[in-house]
């Protein structure tokens, strides 16, 4: 019984099988056509685009070459236009009006947004979680502040190269024309940086770079990573700098 069963189910199923196939090339022949009607109604509308575009310029054509009679009439010449000469003023119509139409797409293009820099009172600059000590930011914080942004910048460049150094208090070795100093190269890399962004801030903000003055300058600690043989240093640090009147501090100091 059960292989009686399964022989009619293979016939069944080998009954189906040419019909479902019929209805497979049915669907695809549909969406071939689809495919060909949508292309064609594409081609027409791209054809009545242009066709309209060269009658319009077929009339200003024309209208041209009335105006030419017009003014011929008017000064009393005599009228012989031929075909010759008809069909170079129509060239010439079309060769302006697509001059015209390429030199709106090029206006179009280059109008251009141009943002107003509001001006601000003061920039800064934010470094967070730095490799360093509290102690070496905090040095060279009171060391950078009353300095424009590029004197500070070449100094600490100088404490990289080892030829300035920057005064510290405590048990620390004398230095050249100070008590006691450091050279903290990688610290003053770090300030390096964001003395560079506090300049490009203040540009953003209007400020004057000739008159700009760092009047704050802080270090904070931050939490400090876990090492093998203790703790890591790290550490906060912001800078602020605004517009000072130099003219009247150097007046009243020479007063």
């Amino acid at each position: 019984m059960e292989e009686k069963n399964k022989q009619k189910q293979e016939e069944r199923k080998m009954e189906n099988k040419p019909k479902v196939e019929k209805k497979m090339q049915e669907n695809k022949d549909k969406n071939k056509d689809n495919k060909v009607n949508e292309s064609k109604e594409k081609d027409i509308n791209k054809d009545s685009k242009i066709s309209e575009t060269e009658t319009d310029i077929n009339v200003k054509a024309e209208v041209k070459v009335n105006e030419i009679k017009a003014e011929k009439q008017s000064n009393d010449e005599p009228i012989e236009v031929k075909e010759g000469k008809k069909n170079n003023v129509k060239d010439n119509v079309k060769s302006e009006i697509k001059e015209e139409k390429k030199e709106e797409k090029k206006e179009e293009k280059k109008v251009e947004v141009k943002k107003k820099i509001t001006k601000k009172e003061e920039a800064v600059a934010k470094g967070v979680s730095l490799h360093m000590s509290k102690r070496q930011g905090m040095y060279i914080s009171s060391f950078i502040k009353g300095k424009k942004i590029d004197q500070a910048i070449n100094e600490l460049n100088e404490v990289i190269k080892l030829k300035r150094a920057i005064p510290f208090k405590g048990e620390i070795p004398h230095r050249k024309g100070m008590m006691s100093g450091r050279y903290p190269v990688n610290a003053s890399k770090l300030f390096i940086s964001l003395l560079k962004a506090l300049k490009g801030n203040s540009i953003v903000n209007g400020l004057d770079l000739e008159k700009t003055r760092i009047f704050f300058s802080n270090s904070t600690l931050a939490s400090r990573p876990s090492r093998r043989s203790g703790k890591g240093k790290r550490a906060h640090i912001t800078i602020k700098a605004k517009e000072f009147n130099v003219e009247k501090e150097n007046k009243e100091a020479r007063k």
